[in-house]
């Protein structure tokens, strides 16, 4: 028996400028042979080896950007062709519900896709746990172009950032790996073993635990029978409704269709469960070479965890490991602001941000895009994913290309008299032409009170009325505001700060 992995199958986008890995099943001590070839048909590429417990493995040494190629596999008497073969850009998009949310749901919906047979994605089925079903589900999927009819089911973030791409660089194929599922916490996307190794890991595998008791997947799985025909109902209602409202906001699609049932059961099949997407998901791609990953999550821990940054470095660690790439680029969302209709701001978010900042800062290889400026009042789910694509393919070119741009952020302060001085890392300046909101100082006492700001290039400094000797600053520091006026020059919203 030989099976090469559906990720090599016809369509399929190999990483270019990296070790091509390809993998699959085999019986134990089979001889497996791969060859690369060019559309003239000339080997660009040949290599072997034999299968361990089932699987293969067969490394071939790195490719230019190309299209037309052919892979070729033989063991055990067994032929294996996959034709349409395009050595380019890979990526793996990751996270929950905002990388997950589809195009055809987005602003602008599936008709701003354009057709593109060099941006191709692999969605990875959602199964939450190893069974024949999943095993069947995966080998089944295959990569699918981008044409009219397939666009609105892709990630509408990873539909704007391959379409951002293969504008910028027309030449150079763009395959994108669709891993996500909505609600899912950090934790999901680990394994057991990393998680241990941390006293945070360790509370979410024992809560959940605790949570779950003694309960068994028969029983699980008839209550998630139930929960999914709840949230199934809610979501027709929502999409009918938004069919005869398109214009319609989300407080006003809450007011008529109800708030979200979402109570999902927890058990021992629930996606939700620590640890339990990496193994059904996340180590089906793996060792797949990227170019690198694309990361939106963070949602579902604003409220679990003050440790945010040690879990998603523990994650990055992971994943680099799993896809045997120490230097893995980590292309990473900071979290847009968000409050729920009625709610009062716990400040989390404002956290999470920071923590999100400080992974960026001290984790080699990763970079952050702001979206301060995004975010819709009551909607967890903002529907304008354009700027998320398009700021993670600006954030791409500069890290991989080295002439991209980023947000600016605080690179350093000092007090003079009643002032903070802050130098930026690039200059800034008020979109409205109005002074800076959202400022805050803080004296020696601790307590920030609103402060007042002024901006000259790269320069902003700030005071406050009252407090002569000011010890610290923030900046946005808040779930949720629409008065965001703090831009670079370049458009890009300033990243919050706490200085």
């Amino acid at each position: 028996m030989l099976e090469a992995a559906s990720l090599f199958t016809d369509g399929a986008v190999l990483c270019r400028d990296r070790e091509i890995r390809v993998f699959g099943r085999a019986d134990h001590g089979m001889r497996v042979e791969a060859r690369l070839e060019d559309a003239r048909g000339g080997v660009l590429a040949e290599g072997e080896a034999c299968a361990r417990d089932g699987r293969f493995l067969v490394c071939l040494p790195p490719q230019r950007a190309q299209t037309g190629c052919r892979l070729i596999l033989r063991g055990g008497g067994d032929r294996i062709s996959a034709e349409d073969i395009a050595v380019g850009d890979v990526y793996l998009a990751g996270g929950q519900s905002n990388m997950e949310l589809e195009l055809r749901n987005s602003l602008g919906g599936a008709d701003q896709a354009e057709e593109d047979p060099l941006l191709r994605f692999f969605n990875v089925p959602r199964k939450a746990y190893v069974c024949p079903e999943q095993e069947a589900a995966i080998r089944q999927t295959r990569w699918q172009p981008v044409t009219r009819d397939s666009a609105g089911y892709n990630s509408a973030v990873a539909m704007h950032f391959g379409a951002a791409m293969r504008k910028a660089h027309p030449e150079i194929p763009v395959g994108i790996i669709g891993c996500y599922w909505g609600g899912t916490s950090v934790a999901c996307w680990m394994d057991e073993e990393t998680l241990r190794s941390m006293s945070e890991g360790i509370r979410y595998l024992d809560e959940y635990a605790g949570q779950c008791g003694s309960k068994t997947m028969e029983t699980y799985l008839a209550e998630e029978e139930a929960f999914n025909c709840t949230i199934e109902a809610w979501n027709r209602t929502v999409e009918e409704y938004r069919q005869d409202h398109p214009d319609a906001a989300w407080e006003e699609i809450q007011a008529a269709c109800g708030l979200c049932p979402w109570n999902p059961p927890v058990g021992p099949g629930s996606p939700y469960r620590p640890a339990g997407l990496a193994e059904s998901m996340l180590k089906e791609m793996t060792p797949y070479p990227l170019t690198a990953v694309l990361y939106y999550q963070g949602e579902e821990d604003t409220w679990r965890t003050d440790h945010y940054d040690l879990l998603m470095t523990a994650l990055i660690r992971f994943w680099r490991r799993e896809f045997r790439s120490p230097e893995l680029p980590f292309l990473f969302v900071q979290l847009p602001m968000w409050l729920d209709i009625g709610a009062e701001d716990t400040f989390r978010w404002a956290k999470t941000r920071l923590a999100q900042a400080a992974v960026r800062d001290s984790v080699r290889n990763t970079g952050m895009i702001c979206l301060l400026d995004e975010g819709e009042y009551g909607n967890i789910h903002p529907v304008n994913k354009k700027p998320v694509g398009e700021r993670l393919a600006m954030l791409a070119e500069g890290m991989l290309y080295g002439r991209g741009e980023e947000s600016p952020r605080a690179a350093e302060r000092w007090i003079r008299g009643d002032v903070i001085v802050i130098r930026m890392t690039r200059p800034i300046t008020t979109r409205d032409s109005q002074p800076p909101r959202l400022l805050e100082v803080a004296g020696e006492d601790g307590h920030f009170v609103p402060a007042e700001g002024t901006v000259a290039d790269d320069i902003l400094e700030v005071r406050a009325a009252g407090i002569p000797h000011p010890v610290s600053a923030r900046y946005a520091w808040t779930d949720w505001s629409d008065r965001v006026n703090l831009f670079g020059v370049n458009g890009l919203p300033v990243e919050p700060f706490l200085l």
